[in-house]
């Protein structure tokens, strides 16, 4: 059904045109447009005529007409006026209308086709029906894109979305809830991923920067065909789970760039106790001061080099290797030894994986 500002606008810029007074009424007769005020004396005589075999008739001085949504009446159009004029007029403003009607019907239906693509409710015939019957392409290539975003405009986020894409595109775009929207985005080739990053940036920095939204957009593999496009959406949501436990810095994530994330992302929380009880015993890298964990990473960004981190931490080198043999003593990992540091990167990880698991379940 069309919304009924839209129909409002509609029969507003016909008056406008044609000088002649019109009203919507629903198939039940209640009024829901109009270009005048008393409106409501004429639901009676649109009702009447609703259920009458009638497609047009003159009543009271106004020609009546009906609207159809294929075989189901869908709304009646009343135009003041009981000369051919008013009848050419009603005639002219049932058939914009009318076209309304199909336009958004299609657009209703294409959002439906593409949420229940999205969620793998469709079979693979029914995509292939469906999208021949709504002229949507199948085999083009395609990356979904999901975007979360916090803060008070997050209200606007569905049309802040749609103006960051190009205006004249074969993009859908849909929304699971109002911090929450999906692009499925057409891009040239099946590797054309600079495009795909460069669309999923384009949107994140729009709503930075013109509606001071933070948030964060993940985008998942390219696909060649629609019955892969719920594939690159639970990649995309990946993406964006990894990217908000490992990767707070990034703001927009490949599912293709997740690295060891991916993997420790999928791992049993009971498999992960396991692994940080086996390393730790009792301890947990989590415990360690601020100071210590601040050296750790330092140590990490700059390949377990030590003259560097010892520079870039202002701190004398000696110093530095105090807090490397502190560390080793109470976790018995040396982090100058190659196979000690891989171990406690990933316990770090592995860390900051079972704590967001716990935060859900909290």
């Amino acid at each position: 059904m069309i919304p009924n500002q839209i129909l409002q606008s509609t029969i507003d810029g016909l008056k406008e045109i044609s000088r002649t007074e019109m009203c919507v009424f629903d198939a039940d007769g209640k009024a829901l447009a109009s270009t005048f005020v008393d409106s409501n004396k004429y639901e009676a005589t649109a009702a009447a005529f609703a259920g009458s075999d009638l497609d047009s008739q003159k009543l009271m001085g106004c020609h009546y007409f009906k609207i159809f949504d294929e075989s189901a009446l869908e709304y009646v159009l009343m135009a003041e006026g009981s000369g051919e004029e008013a009848h050419m007029i009603g005639r002219m403003a049932g058939f914009q209308i009318q076209n309304l009607t199909v336009a958004y019907k299609e657009r209703f239906d294409r959002d439906n086709f593409i949420k229940n693509l999205l969620l793998d409710n469709l079979l693979l015939v029914d995509i292939f029906n469906r999208s021949r019957k709504l002229h949507i392409e199948n085999a083009r290539p395609r990356t979904v894109i999901v975007i979360e975003a916090a803060g008070d405009g997050a209200a606007n986020l569905f049309e802040a979305v749609k103006s960051a894409l190009p205006a004249k595109s074969d993009d859908f775009v849909t929304a699971v809830d109002e911090r929450n929207i999906i692009v499925v985005k057409e891009v040239r080739e099946t590797d054309d991923y600079a495009a795909a990053e460069e669309a999923a940036r384009l949107i994140h920095e729009k709503l930075s920067s013109e509606y001071r939204l933070p948030a964060r957009a993940a985008y998942g593999t390219i696909v060649g065909e629609l019955k892969d496009v719920s594939r690159s959406y639970k990649e995309a949501k990946m993406a964006l789970d990894v990217g908000k436990i490992f990767y707070e810095d990034k703001n927009v994530i490949a599912y293709n760039n997740l690295g060891i994330g991916r993997l420790i992302y999928q791992l049993p929380v009971s498999l992960c106790r396991m692994f940080i009880r086996e390393i730790f015993s009792n301890r947990s890298p989590e415990n360690l001061d601020a100071e210590t964990l601040a050296t750790i990473n330092k140590f990490f960004e700059n390949n377990l080099n030590v003259s560097e981190t010892s520079r870039q931490l202002y701190i004398h080198r000696n110093t530095l290797v105090y807090r490397l043999d502190k560390l080793e003593t109470q976790t018995g990992l040396d982090l100058r030894v190659f196979e000690d540091a891989i171990t406690f990167k990933i316990a770090l990880m592995v860390v900051k994986y079972m704590n967001y698991i716990e935060s859900l379940e909290s």
